[in-house]
């Protein structure tokens, strides 16, 4: 028996943003091969004949605000209006900023499961009214929410302690690279990644300097940007301009390049600090990547002991670095490391199937929910 599910505050299927897009493209079309009726809300229209698109994922493409402050609350309230309009069995929600829109689902019977994601008021990139609306977006969603789900145990810990709310734990997956080819201009097993996007909490300032001193001896590339221009990529193209060692490849979309990116580094910088489990840093243990991590209780929990970690300074990230680079067998430890990590719940299958079995759970909680309108 068919049943429906709308998931709500991504920028569509199929996206390549961010972590909640990547899931989605991995959850969408395993929940509709689980005879799921599957809508995804998006801020754009999917490109026609895209191979990456289940032609079985209904899309919804909807209005709002689109800027830094505005876009995820805007586009969240048209696509909960239009949910609450249709009545799904089921919601599954991205971000706490929607917990303003839950009422509307909560008053048309429809259930929720929501993603919390991160700590959101305590990242360095929002400023003083952002913090103080994702604060009360997750005091709405406590509130609200009919299940809430955690991508980490100490962020499950965090909303206990703060809101008195039990989550459900379901991390990210983790895909491995299909080809096996080096890009032309950068030597297999030989040079520094970064992949993160362009925010203060990232570690970015902190590892462009250390960067200044790395690439008089090794190859650096870095992918990622702010989405919105700024000091930080203005900083990275002087950073390019200056030192011939270091490559910036902006936004990359292509999965199987990114991939095959962190396959073949010799050592990747993760300096992610307050995301809980980061899909970026899961990607690359599924690819092996040498992984040197800032030292935060979320990339401890997803890294494990035998990780290898470093303070948020530059001299730190650079002897980090510097150790794994001059070592081949710290790369192959940490490359074991990471793969071994990987099978021990961060994969794909097992996170669809931990959402299926939540959703499940919902609509079989709330049999009626249909005739509530």
């Amino acid at each position: 028996m068919s049943r429906s599910v709308a998931i709500i505050g991504t920028r569509g299927y199929p996206s390549f943003y961010g972590g909640f897009e990547t899931a989605v493209r991995k959850l969408a079309p395993y929940l509709a091969d689980h005879e799921w009726d599957v809508t995804v809300y998006g801020r754009s229209s999917p490109t026609p004949g895209d191979p990456n698109r289940d032609a079985r994922v209904n899309v919804v493409t909807t209005g709002g605000i689109e800027n830094k402050s505005l876009s995820t609350l805007s586009y969240g309230l048209m696509a909960c209006l239009h949910a609450a309009w249709k009545k799904p069995d089921v919601a599954l929600v991205m971000n706490v900023a929607n917990g303003f829109w839950l009422p509307l689902l909560a008053m048309r019977g429809i259930p929720t499961v929501v993603n919390v994601d991160g700590i959101e008021w305590e990242r360095a990139k929002w400023g003083r009214i952002a913090k103080l609306v994702f604060k009360w977006g997750a005091k709405l969603t406590a509130r609200f929410g009919t299940v809430l789900v955690a991508d980490s145990k100490e962020i499950s810990r965090r909303w206990q302690n703060e809101f008195s709310r039990s989550s459900l734990f379901i991390p990210y997956g983790g895909d491995a690279s299909v080809e096996d080819v080096v890009e032309e201009s950068f030597l297999k097993h030989r040079y520094i990644l970064a992949v993160a996007r362009f925010v203060p909490e990232n570690t970015i300032p902190e590892f462009f300097e250390a960067v200044r001193a790395l690439s008089a001896d090794y190859q650096v590339v870095i992918v990622g940007s702010s989405g919105y221009g700024g000091q930080l990529e203005d900083d990275v193209k002087k950073l390019v301009a200056d030192k011939a060692n270091v490559q910036w490849l902006g936004h990359v979309a292509d999965d199987q390049r990114l991939l095959s990116l962190w396959k073949h580094c010799a050592a990747y910088f993760h300096g992610h600090s307050v995301g809980g489990t980061n899909p970026a840093l899961v990607q690359a243990m599924a690819n092996g990547a040498p992984t040197v991590a800032r030292d935060t209780v979320y990339n401890r929990e997803v890294l494990g002991p035998q990780g290898r970690f470093c303070q948020p300074d530059a001299r730190s990230i650079e002897e980090s670095i510097r150790a794994v680079m001059e070592s081949r067998e710290e790369q192959r430890r940490l490359r074991e490391v990471s793969l071994q990590r990987l099978q021990e719940g961060y994969t794909w299958d097992s996170v669809c199937a931990s959402y299926d079995h939540a959703l499940t759970q919902q609509v079989a909680q709330f049999p009626h929910s249909k005739v509530l309108s």
